[in-house]
């Protein structure tokens, strides 16, 4: 059974979302401060955070980069903040979805399941390897030549897509439907910054190669030209 972590310091709310995790089969624990998050990641299991933004002791943008630093746990932000979005859709923290205040638990609760079939993304699949990429899907870790390739839970995914298919073009649209399993809408330039980052995360353990390749018009390709 996936365990949940509610990070709220709104008591009223955390016990909602915590109800409804409960009603649809989910275990949950509850913290209403950041400070503590981190550690808590550690020393238990935990499937999926639920993570305000506005947190004492630690704002949820930091409890994410310090989260990111140690673990791919998937992390859904819930923000009243509508200006903070591009910022979280971009991933420059981490965060693999948001969900904006005032919410439904039911929406919520429909993110939380998107998100972890996304984890077990081809899970039924063999482990991948392309070239000298590995790729654990039971563990969501990525290397290059052994070398941990540090990336999100959506990196990983868009990495395990690219690489099934060496040559493939994938389309943008093609790339929103087989990650973001929820059917929401999400623009272009989300699917081009979860590129830009994934570029940027290869290029730093293997400098020497490019990869990802963009296909005008088209979408992007994976083919390693060294």
């Amino acid at each position: 059974m996936s365990n949940i972590l509610i990070v709220e310091d709104e008591p009223k709310l955390a016990e909602l979302l915590a109800a409804y995790l409960t009603q649809s089969g989910y275990d949950n624990h509850h913290l209403d401060r950041g400070d503590v998050v981190a550690d808590y990641v550690k020393n238990n299991q935990v499937d999926l955070i639920l993570l305000d933004l506005m947190l004492p002791g630690l704002d949820g943008l930091e409890v994410c980069k310090n989260v990111r630093n140690f673990s791919n746990v998937p992390i859904i932000m819930l923000t009243a903040k509508a200006e903070e979005i591009d910022r979280l859709l971009g991933l420059e923290i981490g965060a693999d979805d948001y969900v904006c205040k005032p919410y439904s638990p039911r929406e919520v609760v429909a993110r939380v399941k998107a998100n972890l079939r996304r984890v077990n993304f081809d899970s039924q699949l063999c482990n991948a390897t392309s070239d000298e990429f590995e790729l654990n899907t039971e563990r969501l870790r990525a290397t290059y030549q052994g070398e941990l390739i540090d990336l999100t839970t959506v990196e990983f995914q868009l990495l395990q897509l690219l690489t099934s298919e060496p040559g493939k073009v994938f389309g943008r649209e093609v790339i929103m439907r087989r990650i973001y399993t929820d059917s929401r809408v999400v623009s272009d330039r989300t699917i081009d910054s979860h590129i830009k980052k994934l570029r940027k995360k290869i290029s730093a353990v293997a400098p020497e190669i490019n990869v990802i390749h963009s296909v005008y018009g088209a979408g992007y390709r994976f083919e390693n030209n060294e």
